[in-house]
């Protein structure tokens, strides 16, 4: 049968316009004008993604979502509202796990970016738990064509963060945990828009506070694929600061950031260090290099970093 994004609204002139926007773009749609049909839908569709009003007569929107988690976890939940108030926004994330929300009257190419996101994120999902490496790697790599500059970043990230595990002769299973969670380590960006992903300039506090939760919805894509706890680690705490100033939480030294993930974060800033960014030129191995070892003890943990000089270097000779 195949899967399906089900819009659920009370107005039919909004299901209108939904199923007319998605039409010219082979997505399968399914409709429901109340919360009632949308769950009889659920059990007798895939539904990848739901996009669901909150303001409904009978059951509202959040609730509905929250019927459906436990229905159909791997649905992914869009909240459509037009109020957009924060208390909703809060409500529905510790709640139901709602991906993003979107304000009515929408743009027909934000809700278009939005839902395909979501597409992503279910169909990644669901390579993972198949254990289907080939289009896992396939779903990662059409997230990286979101930005241009991080093409084959994630496979380059995944080479060197092995290098230095194998050089630290760790087992096999925590070096494929490591070669998994680079693969999947910014894998949360699925949602980020391009423009923000895209942009030259400075990003405001907002901006930056919707890339800084990247590394907690990889995370959260690693969990309901039922992954590791390591690799959903590595999602989470690549971001991390030697001296703990990084994020999403703060973690400090070797004593709180896990092993695999302070190997992931050397790899994945020199692989960021050597290829080209929408703000600056790629740097060669040697400037990137001494950038990396200037990063010892504050950014990096100061062990790895040598480890890794070491492994760069002998490779050139």
């Amino acid at each position: 049968m195949g899967e399906y994004v089900l819009f659920v609204d009370d107005e039919d002139c909004i299901l209108d316009v939904a199923e007319a926007v998605f039409e010219q773009h082979e997505v399968r749609i399914l409709t429901a004008k109340n919360a009632e049909e949308a769950l009889e839908k659920v059990k007798s569709h895939e539904v990848a993604v739901i996009v669901s009003d909150q303001h409904m007569p009978g059951m509202m929107g959040l609730e509905l979502l929250s019927r459906i988690k436990a229905m159909s976890p791997d649905t992914v939940k869009i909240l459509m509202t037009g109020f957009a108030d924060l208390e909703t926004a809060i409500d529905a994330i510790n709640r139901v796990e709602v991906f993003r929300f979107i304000v009515k009257p929408w743009e027909n190419t934000q809700l278009v970016e939005l839902v395909t996101d979501a597409l992503k994120r279910y169909r990644l999902i669901k390579s993972i738990v198949k254990g289907d490496d080939a289009a896992m790697l396939s779903l990662v790599r059409a997230l990286e064509l979101k930005d241009p500059y991080t093409k084959g970043h994630s496979e380059r990230v995944a080479e060197y963060a092995v290098s230095i595990g194998s050089k630290l002769d760790l087992n096999d299973k925590s070096l494929k945990a490591i070669r998994y969670g680079s693969w999947l380590h910014d894998c949360g960006k699925i949602g980020v828009s391009e423009n923000i992903l895209n942009y030259e300039g400075p990003l405001d506090d907002a901006e930056i506070h919707i890339v800084r939760n990247h590394p907690m919805w990889g995370a959260d894509v690693a969990r309901k694929a039922r992954l590791p706890e390591t690799i959903v680690n590595i999602i989470l705490y690549h971001h991390e600061r030697y001296d703990g100033k990084g994020y999403p939480s703060g973690l400090k030294g070797s004593g709180e950031i896990p092993l695999e993930a302070r190997i992931v974060a050397v790899a994945d800033i020199y692989d960021a260090l050597t290829t080209e960014r929408p703000y600056r030129k790629a740097y060669d191995k040697n400037k990137a290099l001494e950038m990396l070892i200037s990063m010892k003890e504050n950014v990096l943990d100061p062990d790895l970093v040598n480890l890794f000089s070491d492994l760069i270097n002998k490779e050139e000779k």
